[in-house]
Protein backbone atom coordinates (compact mmCIF):
# COMPACT_ATOMS: atom_id res chain seq x y z
CA UNK A 1 0.00 0.00 0.00
CA UNK A 2 1.43 3.51 -1.28
CA UNK A 3 0.42 6.30 1.06
CA UNK A 4 1.17 9.72 -0.39
CA UNK A 5 2.03 11.92 2.42
CA UNK A 6 0.68 15.29 0.95
CA UNK A 7 -2.60 13.85 0.17
CA UNK A 8 -3.83 16.11 3.02
CA UNK A 9 -2.25 19.16 1.91
CA UNK A 10 -2.94 18.60 -1.47
CA UNK A 11 -6.85 18.64 -0.81
CA UNK A 12 -6.29 21.12 1.72
CA UNK A 13 -4.37 23.36 -0.57
CA UNK A 14 -6.82 22.67 -4.09
CA UNK A 15 -10.04 24.03 -1.53
CA UNK A 16 -8.48 27.01 -0.35
CA UNK A 17 -7.54 27.75 -4.18
CA UNK A 18 -10.96 27.35 -5.00
CA UNK A 19 -12.34 29.29 -2.19
CA UNK A 20 -9.88 32.24 -2.85
CA UNK A 21 -10.98 32.38 -6.66
CA UNK A 22 -14.93 32.31 -5.76
CA UNK A 23 -13.79 35.26 -3.56
CA UNK A 24 -12.08 36.86 -6.36
CA UNK A 25 -15.55 36.34 -8.47
CA UNK A 26 -17.09 37.83 -5.37
CA UNK A 27 -15.63 41.32 -5.20
CA UNK A 28 -15.57 41.45 -8.65
CA UNK A 29 -19.19 41.31 -8.76
CA UNK A 30 -20.10 43.75 -5.99
CA UNK A 31 -17.28 45.61 -6.68
CA UNK A 32 -19.62 49.24 -6.74
CA UNK A 33 -21.35 47.84 -3.43
CA UNK A 34 -18.38 47.67 -2.08
CA UNK A 35 -16.14 50.36 -2.78
CA UNK A 36 -18.35 52.57 -4.00
CA UNK A 37 -19.27 56.22 -1.99
CA UNK A 38 -21.25 55.78 0.92
CA UNK A 39 -23.62 58.69 1.80
CA UNK A 40 -23.17 58.20 5.60
CA UNK A 41 -19.74 58.76 6.09
CA UNK A 42 -18.69 62.39 4.80
CA UNK A 43 -15.53 62.33 5.91
CA UNK A 44 -14.73 59.98 3.09
CA UNK A 45 -12.68 60.90 0.13
CA UNK A 46 -11.36 59.07 -2.98
CA UNK A 47 -8.20 58.36 -1.74
CA UNK A 48 -9.35 56.56 1.12
CA UNK A 49 -11.76 54.22 -0.97
CA UNK A 50 -8.86 53.75 -3.17
CA UNK A 51 -6.62 52.74 -0.17
CA UNK A 52 -8.94 50.69 1.12
CA UNK A 53 -9.12 48.74 -2.22
CA UNK A 54 -5.76 48.46 -2.52
CA UNK A 55 -5.62 46.79 0.90
CA UNK A 56 -8.25 44.20 -0.22
CA UNK A 57 -7.25 42.80 -3.68
CA UNK A 58 -3.42 42.76 -2.08
CA UNK A 59 -4.57 40.31 0.75
CA UNK A 60 -6.85 38.59 -2.28
CA UNK A 61 -3.36 38.39 -5.03
CA UNK A 62 -1.13 37.11 -2.31
CA UNK A 63 -3.70 34.52 -0.71
CA UNK A 64 -4.31 33.65 -4.64
CA UNK A 65 0.09 32.98 -5.16
CA UNK A 66 -0.21 31.15 -1.67
CA UNK A 67 -2.69 28.73 -2.54
CA UNK A 68 -1.59 28.09 -6.21
CA UNK A 69 1.97 27.77 -5.34
CA UNK A 70 0.23 25.19 -2.76
CA UNK A 71 -1.98 23.15 -5.44
CA UNK A 72 1.18 23.79 -8.18
CA UNK A 73 4.10 22.56 -6.32
CA UNK A 74 2.98 19.10 -4.78
CA UNK A 75 1.84 18.05 -8.49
Amino acid sequence: MNSDPFLVFRVVSGVLFILTILAGLYLVKNYSRLFGTDSEVPSENGSSRAYSKVQIFTVWAHAFVLTGCGVLLLH
